[in-house]
């Protein structure tokens, strides 16, 4: 699908919203430091640095707050998902390690590389070296089973439990962690004499990682949610938080960063495609199902070393994102002074600095660039590319029907712009319920999987992490409509058949991604917007 340049003329609210943001570039004018590609020279040196550190903070004890282990709890106990926090906080997360990997590295000028799936989807090769990958015998003596796991690190972390302020509680009552057991609950997947082993963010060593130095790709399904087709299409919105998520750079406003999805989550196309699927295939859903998946899939997944490459990687198409809006004169963050104030001023108390001590007063507004961590990027997928897309022009969505879980919706013959699908669907609850499910478009009722290059393949929709205490159902997914998908559909019209102007019915259901006899989710509700 192309990307057609259009002429943008910058409206004077634009321009106005623009000078009143009280943030410089998000690129740092003068970094420090440079995060690499993994697949560079610079990046693989770079690479053996994280190694020597992960190999130390692994051994240190389970109450130093630079334990290895200890750092993925700050990821499990606070990350947002699913909202307009997600960049921002995982900006200050992997910051503050960044300085904290420095120190054990013997590299005084450490930055994390990242991981550019659009141009390699596989994890690069030497992820599978030393304690660069969980299953290594680093992680054994910690990982072998829940019960060694157990012994371990929940003591530690009780203790420090223990420690928290009252804000921090109160964060953790939000995210529906009211008391310590809460939380073990979902680390064991266990609660109210119940185990499913499918949502336990505990992975024993042998199950930490799917993937493996002889089985390194990504799936056909996820490499399309990295493909440059996706990933431009992500990149295309103006805004950084619209109601409308197709014209949204990130994902739902909420109250909180730690409101976890539900009802009403609506996940942007970057943080639904790519970083779900990602995580999740890395993870081993769809070949484990149902679990016990590996780190990956849950929020335990910073045990795993890639973590780092891969939010590293998102981090940098927020960064490319940002230098879009700014080659064009539209602003990088959202122009209403209360929504700015509200996004800036959340609380993010769950870090730890270099020194070992504890952010007890940051707020998201202090990693809305980053100048904080003096970094920036050297470039990969994206840059290039995104200079050639013009500002996006979306049109009025077009609304489907929705009867008895299935969707209709009208196409367009041939809109020359990208066409995006929002799709609210119900997540299937229970024990070892699918994460992972596809989108068929007007497949035969018969149909019940489909390859990535199917006609009828829509898109994967990715569920990240177990459904916590408290989290509803659905969710609405954005998809960027595959060219096979829409050419199919089109050339199926009776209109296009008559050589007449075509517009094609589109019916929209869902099925899991692996085939199983599974229920199939329900389409809630579904509608086509161009950009």
């Amino acid at each position: 699908m192309n990307f057609n340049r259009r002429d943008f003329l910058a409206t004077a609210t634009a321009a106005a919203g623009t000078s009143l943001l009280p943030f410089g570039p998000a690129r740092a004018a003068t970094a420090k430091y440079i995060r690499y590609s993994a697949t560079s020279d610079e990046g693989k040196a770079m690479l053996r640095s994280y190694a020597t550190a992960v190999q130390k903070m692994v051994a240190l004890p389970p109450d130093h707050p630079h334990n290895w282990f200890r750092n993925a709890f700050v990821h499990f106990m606070d990350c947002p998902h699913g909202n307009w926090w997600f960049y921002v906080w995982h900006r200050g997360f992997i910051g503050y390690f960044e300085e904290t990997v420095r120190k054990y590295s013997d590299n005084p000028n450490f930055a994390f590389p990242y991981w550019d799936w659009t141009l390699l989807p596989q994890i690069p090769n030497e992820m599978f070296d030393g304690a660069l990958t969980p299953v290594s015998e680093a992680f054994l003596p910690y990982t072998k089973d829940l019960k060694t796991f157990t012994a371990y690190i929940k003591p530690a972390m009780k203790a420090y439990w223990d420690t928290l302020n009252e804000a921090q509680r109160k964060q953790l009552d939000l995210r529906g962690y009211s008391s310590f057991d809460k939380l073990w609950d979902d680390v064991t997947g266990c609660s109210h004499g119940k185990c499913d082993p499918g949502n336990q963010a505990f992975a024993a060593t042998d199950r930490a990682r799917y993937l493996t130095r002889e089985n390194p790709k990504l799936d056909d399904k996820t490499a399309k949610a990295c493909s440059p087709h996706t990933v431009l299409t992500g990149l295309l919105p103006v805004d950084y938080y619209n109601a409308d998520v197709t014209h949204s750079f990130t994902s739902s406003k909420t109250a909180s960063h730690n409101v976890m999805p539900g009802k009403d989550t609506q996940f942007s196309v970057l943080e639904g495609q790519p970083h779900n699927l990602v995580h999740n295939y890395i993870g081993g859903v769809g070949p484990w199902d149902p679990g016990p998946y590996g780190n990956m899939t849950n929020f335990l997944s910073p045990v795993d070393p890639v973590f780092f490459l891969h939010h590293s990687n998102m981090d940098r198409l927020w960064d490319v994102w940002t230098r879009k809006q700014q080659r064009l004169g539209l602003p990088i963050l959202p122009t209403d002074k209360e929504e700015l104030s509200q996004l800036s001023r959340e609380p993010f108390l769950f870090f730890v600095r270099a020194d070992g001590s504890y952010v007890l007063d940051g707020r998201a507004g202090d990693y809305l660039s980053t100048e904080r961590f003096q970094y920036e990027y050297r470039h990969g997928f994206g840059d290039a590319e995104s200079a050639q897309v013009a500002a996006a022009k979306p049109s009025a969505p077009v609304k489907g029907t929705v009867a008895k879980g299935v969707g209709s919706v009208q196409l367009s013959a041939a809109p020359s712009s990208p066409v995006v699908m929002a799709v609210k669907v119900t997540r299937p609850a229970g024990s070892n319920a699918p994460r992972n499910f596809d989108l068929l478009i007007n497949a035969p009722a018969g149909v019940t999987k489909v390859t990535a290059d199917s006609p009828y393949y829509g898109g994967t929709i990715g569920f990240f992490g177990p459904a916590m205490h408290g989290m509803a159902d659905d969710a609405t997914f954005t998809l960027p409509l595959p060219e096979p998908a829409r050419t199919s559909a089109l050339a199926q019209s009776p209109a296009a058949q008559a050589a007449t102007p075509a517009t094609a019915t589109l019916e929209v259901r869902i099925v899991p991604s692996n085939g199983t006899a599974t229920a199939a989710p329900a389409v809630k509700a579904v509608s086509l917007h161009t950009l």
